[in-house]
């Protein structure tokens, strides 16, 4: 099944379902609303009807007086109306009266004066002060034929001297409330004809900006220079973008080549050092030159590891995705355990250390590889202070976010190298030996901060000498 009719099929019957209990609702709620409208207008009309007939029940004259020779026989007056789109050809409402008692003294039918009502809720509850309403089935083998009984209480001298009912079929109403019915349920077919109409310009719009990714991607594939499809802003946008930028990664051949040729140039120096010394070595020297051309050895073969062992160290990094099991960590005793294995060549130069921890500085994250970031930043300090300076560490924590600063009080960071800083093998000459490290300790920083979805920056203090930040989340991303 193609990807558009999933979505079609998807869509309708999300809003199919959704149509049907909404249409049901508003069906269920025709008929007691159109009955409650009834309702409220038969409460008028006996509160207005109870006032007129108050003198002639008090009298004692309300079946003979003029109050009962307008209403009686109400039913038989012939009647030309037409309500909205039906016709009313005669007056179906009832109207009695009883009396203290629950006698009904009056009866616009004519056939149950006499009776006793007062069992029946509408008077039985009037006569009480109360709210009176019944709705009682004139045939008891025909469930439609319920009737509504709404009274009033008649009152004389501020005593309660008998009930005036109204009472009309529910079956007078019937023809409103079918006709809501018939509106209501054409109007939810429109609807879901319209809906149609929409889930299918959506599904051709989704298949086609799809259609588009998709050519792209096969012509990507092809190895053929294309642009990515313009979506505009929507999430298909995004994934078009984000395929221009796996056609990136994809072409990062090139890239790959020049690491390569980079890492080969850089090794090259040492490797040559090491033949040349090599060589020398296999001669007749003094043994202050065999102990000299040794060291150079050592010396070049050290560079070497270290060059080998952090670019391992980076690609393993660059290759994460995310961190796969975060710890809780401590940064401040990070930091101390750092400076704590740095302490020789902090001796060796005579710096010393400073150490500000403003709030708590706990966050989730991978405990190896924050060491080793922050020990880069602590070497970068060592190696540009100079003799007997101040390194000058803070860590500040906060809601989100720990941030790490690690500022020294050498010469800062040239203005040629500022925007180089973070390039691999990149790097600038230490003060105290004129040589270069690998330049993959600022890169290895930035990687390790990005996994921890974070940030790294160096910048130079306004009062001399480089200031390296780490900014970190306290919940960092997996």
């Amino acid at each position: 099944m193609k990807i558009s009719l999933r979505i079609l099929l998807g869509y309708f019957l999300i809003v199919g379902v959704a149509a049907w209990f909404v249409l049901n609702i508003f069906m269920d709620e025709v008929k007691p609303g159109v009955r409650q409208a009834m309702e409220d207008t038969l409460v008028d009309t006996a509160q207005v009807l109870a006032r007129l007939a108050a003198p002639e029940l008090a009298s004692g004259h309300i079946g003979q007086g003029t109050f009962a020779q307008v209403l009686q026989g109400l039913d038989e007056q012939p009647l030309h109306a037409r309500v909205w789109t039906f016709a009313k050809n005669k007056v179906n409402t009832r109207v009695y009266v009883t009396d203290a008692r629950g006698i009904v003294q009056f009866d616009s039918d004519g056939k149950d004066v006499g009776q006793d009502f007062s069992r029946w809720n509408d008077v039985y509850l009037t006569l009480r002060g109360r709210y009176g309403a019944r709705s009682t089935q004139s045939d008891p083998s025909v469930p439609e034929s319920t009737v509504m009984h709404v009274a009033a209480p008649i009152r004389w001298g501020g005593t309660i001297i008998g009930v005036l009912t109204v009472a009309k079929p529910n079956l007078a109403v019937a023809p409103f409330i079918e006709n809501g019915r018939r509106k209501i349920f054409r109007a939810g077919l429109w609807l879901l004809g319209l809906s149609l109409l929409i889930g299918v310009a959506v599904a051709l719009w989704i298949t086609g900006s799809l259609r588009q990714l998709l050519q792209y991607a096969e012509r990507v594939t092809r190895g053929e220079k294309a642009e990515p499809p313009d979506l505009g802003s929507s999430e298909l946008a995004t994934l078009s973008r984000a395929l221009a930028g796996m056609r990136e990664k994809l072409e990062g051949k090139q890239y790959v080549e020049r690491y390569v040729h980079t890492l080969t140039h850089e090794m090259k120096s040492p490797l040559t050092a090491i033949g040349a010394s090599a060589e020398l070595l296999q001669g007749e020297l003094p043994a202050a030159d065999r102990v000299r051309f040794s060291g150079h050895i050592a010396e070049q073969a050290e560079r070497l590891r270290q060059l080998i062992d952090r670019m391992l160290g980076l690609a393993r990094v660059e290759s994460r995705q995310g961190l796969q099991q975060p710890v809780v960590i401590d940064v401040a005793a990070l930091l101390a355990e750092v400076l704590a294995t740095r302490e020789t060549q902090l001796q060796a130069r005579q710096l010393q250390v400073k150490t500000e921890v403003l709030g708590q500085c706990s966050l989730l994250g991978d405990r190896f590889l924050l060491a080793q970031a922050l020990a880069n930043l602590v070497d970068n300090a060592i190696d540009f202070s100079p003799l007997a300076g101040t390194i000058d560490l803070q860590l500040q924590g906060d809601t989100d976010h720990v941030t790490v600063r690690v500022s020294d009080c050498g010469t800062g960071v040239p203005d040629f190298a500022r925007e180089r800083v973070f390039e691999r093998f990149y790097s600038l000459e230490r003060p105290a030996t004129g040589k270069k490290s690998t330049g993959l300790g600022l890169p290895f920083v930035r990687e390790v901060a990005q996994l921890h979805g974070g940030s790294a920056t160096l910048t130079n203090r306004p009062e001399g000498g480089a200031l390296a930040v780490l900014t970190l989340p306290r919940a960092s991303k997996t």
